[in-house]
């Protein structure tokens, strides 16, 4: 439909808001100038609505056994009769795009969209074989580390339902951690793949930034913006990686080339005589559990024992790296993920019209639904950039490459760096209404060991370390860019040597999916 022609009231707004200074005998001169250029934004979209894709017919239910909250809907999308995945279950993260199947993003402000196209991963998953069996519940918007801002439901821990599973891919490691599904697709800007694996007892992978292709998954913020594979074994996660990866032509967070590595077959090489940096600044953190400290700090003789060399490393740069991803996650989301409705502008690449649209209109008309986590980048990020323009994120972004040299220098001297993925098992859950004092902290509280590295873009596993107090730890393995296959190989062999991860009880009804 045509574009209406801007009032005069309109422009005198904008002229405004951007200190144009026109007189209003001015502004009268540019509205007819202004009005001709929008016939070349008709024509745009009546090229684009030639072309665009109807979505296909897929069916889909809500969710009729639902116990720990994780399944948003559930489908049955099948892909090839054969392939690596063959006979596998997956659930996507409810922030991808699965077209036909109504799509989330945990959030009142994405309630009711349906994409019109699959997203990369979704393609390669159905062209390996897997069944799509559903849209795991994540948090709202994805910007939060526990699993109660999320809609339509918060999502419950495996091991204790009265605790979070961790965010924001919550649903995503409650079901593979539960046994519901085989594996899962998280995302990960600030953890979100690591913390809810910590949580809820899964191996999750957030590759190097740019080896999967983010392409038909709702942004956050397109320099911490990854998507990889939540599972129960680290084989199952070589083999998930290895389905996911690669340039699909669409994305430019990507780089233009990868090389192909089969990260399933590199499990076969031995981990023996590789040498691990222990972060010194990953433990003893205010806020760390001494219980998941010494309980990483054990797994990692167990490495030791395996072969492994092992010392400590310190690496200050790692205590400033929440400054830089904060800066970067809240001014820079602030400007693409609200200001800019999810996409934002000025990279090539494949966009989703429809979803900005959609977006945009109910940001608006919803907003007041949004999680307090959103609504504190929203208000900071906006400050901020009010403040200085953009100068902060620049700032930021360019102290990332001193945080990235900082752990390249490590990581000159070590094949992988170790830490705890969290510096404590999972909270227990609160409610929407909880005041800010424990909102935040719940939310965001964990979030320190594992954020730096989606600003510098490095590999990072987080696989179970073992128990304390009967809930599950994680043990975070670091390594170089584009060598995944290092990070597997040292998680594979952890695992191999203690015979593999616990599962979790068995569960009980949990009250339904509230």
């Amino acid at each position: 439909m045509a574009l209406p022609p801007p009032d005069p009231a309109r422009l005198a707004a904008i002229n405004s808001q951007h200190a144009f200074g026109l007189s209003e005998a001015e502004l009268a001169e540019f509205l007819p100038a202004v009005t001709a250029t929008l016939s070349a934004s008709d024509r745009v979209e009546e090229l684009y609505r030639a072309s665009a894709p109807e979505p296909p017919e897929r069916a889909w239910s809500e969710p009729a056994d639902n116990p720990l909250g994780g399944w948003y809907v559930t489908t049955s999308v099948t892909g090839a009769a054969d392939g690596p995945l063959a006979g596998r279950t997956v659930a996507l993260k409810d922030n991808i795009s699965l077209a036909g199947v109504p799509m989330t993003n945990g959030s009142a402000t994405v309630e009711g969209f349906v994409p019109r196209r699959d997203a990369t991963v979704a393609t390669r998953l159905l062209a390996a074989g897997a069944t799509i069996t559903g849209k795991a519940v994540c948090e709202d918007l994805c910007f939060s580390g526990a699993s109660f801002t999320s809609r339509p439901w918060p999502v419950r821990n495996p091991w204790d339902p009265s605790r979070v599973s961790g965010g924001s891919s919550s649903g995503s490691a409650a079901l593979v951690g539960s046994g519901a599904v085989d594996l899962a697709v998280g995302g990960d800007q600030g953890g979100s793949i690591r913390i809810p694996s910590a949580f809820s007892g899964t191996v999750g992978h957030k590759p190097t930034h740019g080896l999967v292709p983010y392409t038909g998954a709702f942004p956050i913020e397109a320099t911490i913006d990854h998507l990889g594979p939540i599972t129960r074994t680290v084989t199952d996660a070589a083999l998930m990686l290895g389905v996911l990866a690669g340039v699909d032509g669409l994305d430019a967070r990507q780089p233009t080339s990868v090389e192909p590595v089969d990260y399933l077959a590199a499990l076969d090489t031995s981990a023996a005589g590789l040498r691990i940096g222990i972060v010194t600044e990953g433990f003893g953190r205010p806020e760390s559990d001494p219980g998941v400290d010494d309980t990483v700090r054990t797994a990692i003789g167990t490495l030791c024992e395996a072969g492994l060399t092992a010392e400590e490393v310190s690496i200050p740069w790692h205590l400033d790296g929440m400054a830089v991803w904060n800066v970067i996650a809240t001014e820079g989301a602030a400007y693409q993920m609200i200001t800019g409705n999810a996409y934002g502008m000025n990279y090539p690449g494949l966009y989703d019209p429809e979803l900005i649209a959609h977006y945009a209109r109910q940001r608006i008309e919803r907003g007041a639904e949004l999680s307090k986590t959103v609504k504190l980048v929203g208000l900071s990020g906006t400050y901020t950039f009010g403040h200085g323009g953009g100068s902060y994120y620049a700032m930021a972004r360019n102290l990332a490459l001193d945080l990235r040299a900082a752990y390249d220098d490590a990581l000159s001297s070590y094949d992988v760096l170790v830490m705890p993925t969290l510096p404590y098992t999972a909270p227990e859950l609160v409610g929407l209404d909880a005041g800010l004092d424990s909102y935040l902290p719940t939310a965001l509280g964990m979030i320190g060991n594992c954020a730096p590295f989606d600003v510098t873009g490095h590999p990072a596993a987080s696989v179970p370390a073992g128990l304390v107090n009967g809930l599950p730890a994680g043990l975070m393995i670091v390594g170089r860019h584009f060598d995944d296959a290092t990070v597997l190989r040292v998680a594979h062999t952890f695992e191999q040597a203690v015979g593999g991860f616990p599962t979790p009880p068995a569960l009980t009804t949990v009250g339904g999916q509230q």
